[in-house]
């Protein structure tokens, strides 16, 4: 049997299962320049991230997800109480799951994407380490990190839409 990759909820983030049933964390099909600590490293699909969400209202929100995830596939799957976040389920038309990082994480992440860059522009609150979590994959690097969901939510899509009807 060949290995089988598939991509998850439209996300950048890869993974290939080997005839073994483990995973190998793959870069985004538009890789950047350095990379990630332990890139060769095989990781289980059951290797689990930790994850600070920073809600809105100030409150923290853990959770767990697995290794090649992307964070909005996390805060889908376990429900996390973020309103609005994710509204247009990962296919960058909106910037609802925009996220803030930490510095030293943002450092580490993959090269922004100009898709990405144009959903970013638009949205609520941007910072220079802001990122969209469909585009994000949890990755080894990240267990316990703390990530800020911005103060307000602009969803692009309800901009093109009133754009439309004037």
């Amino acid at each position: 049997m060949a290995a089988v990759t598939r991509l998850l909820s439209g996300s950048r983030c890869l993974l290939a299962r080997s005839w073994s049933g483990i995973s190998a964390v793959r870069r985004p099909l538009r890789a950047a320049g350095g990379g990630f600590p332990g890139a060769a490293r095989l990781f289980s699909s059951e290797d689990k991230i930790k994850v600070t969400f920073i809600n809105r209202d100030g409150d923290a929100i853990v959770a767990e997800g697995k290794v090649g995830e992307s964070l909005l596939d996390l805060v889908v799957e376990k429900n996390l109480d973020i309103d609005g976040f994710g509204a247009c389920e990962g296919t960058l038309a909106c910037s609802t799951c925009h996220l803030i990082f930490e510095d030293h994480i943002f450092q580490q992440l993959e090269a922004v994407t100009d898709e990405e860059m144009d959903m970013l522009d638009l949205a609520y609150g941007l910072t220079d380490t802001s990122r969209l979590g469909c585009q994000i994959c949890l990755r080894p690097f990240m267990n316990g990190m703390t990530v800020k969901v911005p103060e307000a939510v602009a969803d692009v899509r309800q901009a093109m839409d009133m754009g439309k009807s004037s």
